[in-house]
This record gives C-alpha cells, structure tokens and sequence, in this order.
C-alpha cells in the first residue's frame, strides 16, 4: 500500500464552530474512571443502519460496530476469526465448515447460533442482497450440524468463497426477528439488533448518532471503548474543522476534501493513514453507456482515454493520494496485472481516432457534444467532472455537465439513463466479488445500480470471468484475469482513471483503530484511547 507521508507527525501503519459545538454531544480526554468516548464523522448520513437492506458507505461505516460477519481479513486478506472462531475447507475446495464462538448473543440477549447462520445465507441474503446471492448461489447445501458448527458445500468450486464473509457482504441477521417476515418491513429495520461489540443507543436525524459499549460482547474484555458517536456534519467546511479543532476525532473516505487532507495531517494531535481500505481499493473511473452513440463504437472511448491526463488527475483532483490506474483491476488488490495496452495522454493519438470515425470539427471546432452525469458526492467529484470537460474540449468534444442529488444519480446509473459519468466502487477484495459484476453480460440488470450498466457484453469475458471465480489455484486464477484485463483495456467499456488511496485522518490519542483491510468499518472491538 502506497503510504503518504507528512512531516511533524508519524504516520498510523496499523491504520460558526458555537453552533457545531452545540450540536456534538460531550467527548473529552476524561479523567481516570470516566468513560472512554469517540467522536467520528458520518457523511453523508447513512439513510438506515439496517445494513442486511443497504450496504451505502455511510451505513457500513456505522453499522459495522453493530453488525458482524463470521470473518474479518488482516491487510494481506487473510482471513481472520469474527462469530467463527475457526473454519476447515476441503481440498477439493468445496466443503467448508465454520466453528462459530459459542458465548455470542444478540443485542435483545436471544444466542446467536447456527441456525442464525444458515437463516441469513440461505433466506435473507439471497432475497435481498444482490452481491451475496452471487455468491452463495454456488452453495448446494447449508446446513447446521448443531448449534455452533455450519456447513457450506458448494456446487463446484468458488475460489472467494471464504472473502465473502466481510460485514457488508454477510452481515449475520438475527432468525429469530426476520424469518417468516416481510424482510424490507419489518419493524426490527429501525431498530437495529446485530452481536457487535456496540449497540444503537440514540439517533437524533440531522445531528448525531451515538452508539453504546455491549456489556454482553463475546470478545473478552472488549470492546475498550465506551461510546462512539457519529457526527453528521453536511458543509465540508465544518467537518474540516471540527478535526482542526479536535470536536471529532476521526474522519475517513471522502469526508474531509482532498485539498484539506495533508494540511490537517501535519497538525499535532492528527495522524494520517491510507492503510485500512485494501479490501475496497477504488479505482476512479468514467463509465460509458456503450449502447449509444457515440460511445458505442470503441474508438471514440479509446480517443476518451488518450485525452485524459491521469498523472494530472492523480495529482491536482485527489491531490497525490493514489497513482494512475491501469485497467479494472487495482494493483492494491488481487491478479492485477500491468501488461496491458496503456493509453499515454496524447491529445494527437485521441484526434486520430476521431478522424477515422469521421468526427470532422466544424466550424467553431467542435466534433460532437455528449453529456456526463456528475457523481454528487461532494467537491472532488465537481472539479473531476470540470478537468473531463476542459480535458476533452481539447479533442474537440463539447462535455455538458449534468447535475444531480444522490437518488436521482443513483436512479439514472441503474437505469442507463446517461452517456458517461463518473464512479469509484469496492472490489471487495477479490475479481469475482467486486470487478467481474460490471463486465458479465448476465449482470447486464436495468434497474440495479453497480451492475452491468455501461452494456458491455463480450462472450469471451464472461467465460474468463468464470474461470477466474472457480478455478482452484492461484496461477490459474492470474492466467484467466491477466487475459480479460488486456481484452478489457481495449475495448475500454470505461476509462480507469486514479487508483484512490483514501485517507483516514485519527486524532493521536487513539490506537488500534486501524486494523485490518476493511479499516473503518470494523467492530472497532479493539480500538481504544492511548493511555
């Protein structure tokens, strides 16, 4: 993980201001005896903390000290214990079996047990949560042996299998409160009840949520923390002070503009980690919606490409957090692979290609004019959608900027109702569970946002895809994705921008905060306050 570096300050290697004030809910660096709190961030504010329903960054981060999954993975993704406290697999990779810990309860005090487990991956998830049901539709059985041992057996081998069991993919839901309900309705949605080391104490919309210790928490001695408490701060001026100011003592993702980040960095009491978002490695890029034209024909994408200057992009857009990217597959993650065909900035290269399409300029130099959704999560987004306009003015291609709230741009990518926009989504660890759904033609789904929604369809990819997702060693797995990343990168279906670092900035007088490859979206069972 590329690390940045700011003087005056060590870098985490595990990981009107009245009215603010008034609005947070007393954190301090209490005495001896008093209770150990936490201010963090939440931005934007999560619409629900039920994350069975919604999986949006703001709720994972929330729902993550509540809800938990049978594992978690170190920065490497190695996968570590969480309700399962061991698990043996087959050497046929088909049979996997999970010891869950056997003192875990729910937060209205009912055991958590395998029945528990079979319930949320066999009904639950498969009904509500379109990346878990991909992934254990490959389940032939699911079955409890008794009440502390589950076993998965698969219908042929799924190489990821185990890496979907991260919060946000698997989070364990509680049989006893949802089985035979209306699952999108049911009351239990606002009130949630997870076996997480914190449970919901007060949401005051607007303003705060505040989470409280689980006296119950199977994790001995754990959790160290006492009370968490998000703060929902709209202006990103507001939030960058109330980290200059020490009222939060945490902010992550994009919370906190990219242009403020380094500068908050070098103050004393804040530190800056990049490390923790191994799992998610976002790479930046513009989708194309390629059944119009004239982003169907792959040449005038390719002139896209050459006419972005991804270097620039990297550094005056997220100000030097990331690097450019190559292709689909992140170089922070799993089977990427750099051999492939590269789009240098070259504004010749671009003009050539749309000479050859026959996109003359007229007589004020323009080619063609097309339209981009703007992402609407916050200023960087605006100034990327400003660099794609200017940039590709160059070529001749006149961009108009389409402005939009998130459910009307989530509403419009879902139902291909755009020409280009931009993105920046999770590849959870692993190409068949985060990469491989925008390129399959059977995730091809109007309707369903973070699929298949540029159109793109190649037979050849998606039987690469399904060599990679089930193939039972490693080289095998590097040889089907090293191919479909060369196919992809040309005929470019998107163009990949920044590989993102986000940044976590921490207040110092906290450790163990940043622990493992899903960084601020764990339990956080472990974080404390230094002594």
């Amino acid at each position: 993980m590329n690390q940045i570096v700011v003087d005056r300050r060590k870098v985490l290697l595990g990981g009107s201001l009245g009215v603010m004030a008034a609005m947070m809910p007393r954190v301090a660096f209490a005495q001896a005896g008093e209770p150990a709190r936490m201010n963090v961030i939440a931005f934007p504010e999560p619409p629900t903390l039920f994350i069975g329903l919604d999986q949006n960054g703001s709720t994972q981060t929330v729902a993550g000290k509540i809800y938990e999954s049978l594992l978690t993975f170190d920065f490497d993704f190695t996968p570590r214990p969480g309700l399962a406290e061991s698990w043996d697999v087959s050497e046929d990779g088909l049979t996997y079996t999970f010891n869950l810990v056997r003192n875990a309860k729910w937060h209205d005090g009912k055991p958590f047990t395998a029945d528990d487990v079979v319930f949320t991956t066999k009904e639950f998830l498969m009904e509500v949560h379109p990346r878990a049901r991909g992934i254990f539709a490959n389940c032939e059985t699911i079955e409890a042996l008794d009440e502390h041992t589950v076993r998965f057996v698969l219908k042929k081998p799924f190489a990821p299998f185990l890496m979907g069991f991260e919060m946000s993919t698997a989070p364990m839901i509680p049989a006893h409160l949802y089985r035979g309900t209306d699952f999108r309705t049911n009351p239990n949605n606002n009130n949630p009840v997870g076996t997480g080391p914190f449970k919901l104490a007060e949401w005051n919309r607007g303003t705060y949520i505040r989470l409280e210790k689980n006296p119950d928490y199977h994790g001995e001695g754990e959790p160290h923390l006492d009370e968490i408490t998000f703060q929902i701060l709209p202006d990103a001026g507001s939030r960058a002070v109330a980290i200059e100011q020490g009222q939060v003592q945490q902010a992550q993702f994009f919370d906190v503009e990219m242009f403020d980040v380094l500068r908050l960095a070098d103050l004393p009491h804040v530190e800056l980690t990049t490390k923790g978002y191994e799992f998610y490695a976002p790479v930046a890029r513009i989708e194309f919606n390629t059944r119009v034209a004239p982003f169907n024909d792959k040449r005038f994408r390719q002139a896209v490409c050459h006419a972005l200057d991804k270097q620039m992009m990297t550094d005056t857009i997220f100000f030097g957090l990331g690097k450019p990217a190559t292709g689909p597959i992140s170089e922070r993650t799993r089977f990427h692979d750099s051999d492939v065909k590269v789009y240098d900035y070259d504004l010749e290269k671009a003009k050539a290609l749309l000479d050859e399409m026959g996109l003359t300029p007229d007589a004020k130099g323009v080619r063609t004019r097309v339209s981009f959704l703007r992402l609407p999560w916050g200023e960087t987004w605006a100034r990327f959608a400003e660099v794609v306009k200017q940039s590709l003015a160059q070529i001749g291609v006149e961009v108009e900027i389409e402005a939009a709230d998130p459910a009307s741009w989530t509403s419009r990518y879902a139902n291909w109702e755009f020409q280009m926009t931009s993105n920046y989504p999770y590849q959870f660890g692993d190409p068949a569970l985060g990469v491989s759904r925008f390129f399959v033609s059977s995730n091809i789904r109007k309707g369903v946002a973070y699929s298949n929604c540029t159109g793109y369809s190649n037979p050849r990819v998606d039987e690469l895809f399904e060599q990679g997702a089930s193939a039972t060693s490693d080289e095998e797995r590097q040889k089907a994705y090293s191919e479909v990343q060369k196919i992809l990168t040309e005929d470019v279906p998107m163009a990949w921008l920044v590989e993102v670092d986000f940044p976590t900035l921490l207040d110092t007088r906290y450790e163990d905060v940043v622990v493992s490859a899903i960084g601020v979206n764990e339990t956080y069972r472990r974080a404390r306050k230094a002594s």
